[in-house]
């Protein structure tokens, strides 16, 4: 993807700095990922299986395992525990793609900004919260754990400037984050999505976890500025591009692949099992997750 060149990442206060402003603005989106209803967001029982015991005279049919019944020649019933904990991990990508500046903040400032409040909204609740930063290459893997330690451990990370490896790992990330997750979480994917090769590594976390693919795009990715013939530069191998921005006709194309690609994007999430969510660097992003968190309250 080629952007107008210039400087990467704007000059903000760090997300270190900001995290008692933002401790207070994630009180309405806490208690949205409390809720019951969230909490059994896609597949809808809200326990977890913990084993099976013998059936015992009173018990539901329902709940009979056939398969252990089968083989021990004996009924028994599986067991359930109530799910008292939401656990979130996020999935951060922090590439070169990521990094590059057209307006007034990069897609990473909306991205850490995105992780940031997750992750707030998570200790507000005492739940878990684990994360994968990765760039070119995998830059700090954390476990889900719960508390104000960890939360700034995770959020200093966040705060430091991404390396600047080229290409994006997103398929190992998501690899990485199959094994690390021993227990069924609410995976948030924050990427710009602009590699090949996720789809797979995708599903596979999907269908064992509920997974929102979040979409960080800019102005630019559907409208072009209107400045003559200028050069862009692609952000991961550096080669530059003419582009007519001033040309209706070149702008109807631009916008046209935008629609299109996003399209494409939305059906491969919804293919996969993924929920996708879009998210402008424009945006409020706290505004954006209340919405999303209250919308799926109402389904």
């Amino acid at each position: 993807m080629f952007f107008v060149e210039q400087n990467l990442i704007s000059d903000k206060a760090t997300l270190v700095k900001r995290a008692s402003h933002l401790r207070i603005a994630t009180a309405s989106l806490a208690s949205a990922m409390q809720s019951g209803v969230f909490r059994s967001l896609y597949r809808g029982r809200g326990v977890e299986f913990s084993g099976v015991r013998e059936y015992l005279r009173g018990d539901d049919v329902r709940a009979i395992d056939w398969n252990v019944t089968a083989r021990s020649a004996k009924p028994f019933v599986k067991i359930f525990d109530e799910e008292r904990e939401l656990q979130i991990f996020l999935i951060v990508d922090r590439s070169l793609s990521m990094q590059a500046l057209s307006s007034a903040r990069s897609r990473l400032e909306a991205a850490s900004e995105i992780a940031a409040l997750l992750t707030l909204s998570a200790e507000h609740n005492s739940n878990p919260v684990g994360a994968v930063l990765f760039s070119g290459e995998v830059e700090f893997v954390i476990a889900p754990k719960a508390g104000q330690e960890h939360t700034m451990l995770l959020f200093s990370h966040l705060d430091t400037f991404p390396k600047k490896s080229r290409g994006s790992v997103l398929e190992s990330a998501l690899q990485g984050a199959c094994k690390i997750l021993k227990k069924r979480s609410l995976v948030f994917v924050i990427s710009d999505f602009r590699v090949s090769g996720w789809e797979n590594p995708f599903a596979i976390l999907a269908a064992r976890h509920d997974v929102v693919a979040l979409k960080v795009s800019d102005a630019i990715d559907s409208t072009l500025p209107e400045m003559g013939t200028i050069f862009f530069k692609d952000a991961e191998s550096g080669a530059k591009k003419l582009f007519p921005t001033s040309s209706k006709k070149f702008q109807g194309r631009w916008q046209e692949d935008f629609s299109m690609r996003e399209k494409r994007w939305r059906a491969s999430v919804t293919r996969r099992g993924g929920v996708p969510l879009s998210v402008s660097t424009a945006d409020d992003s706290l505004s954006v997750l209340s919405e999303f968190f209250s919308r799926k309250k109402e389904a």
